[in-house]
């Protein structure tokens, strides 16, 4: 944690101070670097954990034939929730779908397959092998799934904050102090548990799956309007609980490394 939010906030804040957009240097470099605070957190204790002989989570190191079934499926789960929530949340007086802004994000980010790979990497990538694939199992040794899933939400809420600071982020437009804003930082509990329930049943690229697949559709679809917002948060918190509810747990904590001083305790 203390990797993750020291090599993101001091990059982000960086960036505050250089003023500016985040879409012209020099304060996009700072901005896209700082996104990768989690990563870095987690390739710092996986060298640690080598050094002392000790195991990475299964589920992170290891692809199996599920995960080729699993994380396309839950792909489309993912999706299917923000477009689901959209679709309800324009008579309840949300905006109607429009095709056209899609088309226009995607040319703004210079076509399709640009976009694509920046949303995979800006955000997917290069947060979830720190939150998932590293922190989660972790916080699994002590705690509960909904326990877990809940701290680890509210602590992925906090890391985001020095982006409402900085022009041109998506956070920045929704205002900290605003509906949006403050919807947005809700809205991390129940992504927090989807992307659990995906690292469970088929590893941290399930998990990035998930977490590509919501950022991306609502990115595509411009959701900013609360109603929307608070649709989504609704139909992934239901989802998540079912979930969690209706199926076990598929990996368990690595056991702990006996030690040269438990050896001689024995």
């Amino acid at each position: 944690m203390v990797i993750a939010f020291g090599v993101s906030w001091a990059s982000w804040f960086t960036a505050v101070g250089l003023g500016g957009s985040v879409k012209q240097a020099p304060t996009v470099l700072p901005f896209l670097f700082g996104a990768f605070g989690p990563l870095i957190g987690a390739l710092v204790i996986r060298v640690r954990r080598g050094r002392r002989g000790e195991p990475a989570p299964e589920h992170v190191v290891r692809i199996r034939r599920t995960t080729l079934f699993w994380a396309p499926l839950l792909l489309a789960l993912a999706s299917a929730t923000v477009l689901s929530a959209a679709l309800l949340a324009h008579p309840a007086g949300g905006p109607a779908l429009s095709w056209n802004d899609a088309k226009e994000v995607m040319q703004d980010a210079g076509g399709p397959a640009a976009f694509l790979v920046s949303m995979v990497i800006s955000g997917p990538l290069s947060e979830e092998p720190g939150w998932r694939g590293t922190a989660y199992p972790r916080m699994r040794a002590s705690m509960g799934r909904f326990r877990a899933g809940l701290v680890l939400g509210a602590i992925w809420a906090v890391w985001h904050l020095p982006l409402f600071f900085i022009d041109g982020t998506v956070q920045n437009e929704l205002g900290l102090k605003s509906p949006s804003g403050v919807l947005f930082a809700v809205s991390t509990i129940p992504m927090a548990m989807l992307t659990a329930y995906a690292y469970e049943r088929a590893g941290v690229i399930a998990s990035i799956a998930v977490h590509f697949a919501v950022n991306t559709t609502m990115v595509l679809l411009d959701v900013k309007a609360p109603v929307t917002q608070a649709m989504i948060i609704g139909v992934q918190t239901i989802l998540a609980t079912l979930l969690l509810t209706t199926t076990r747990p598929t990996n368990k904590p690595a056991p702990s490394i006996p030690t040269l001083t438990d050896h001689r305790r024995r």
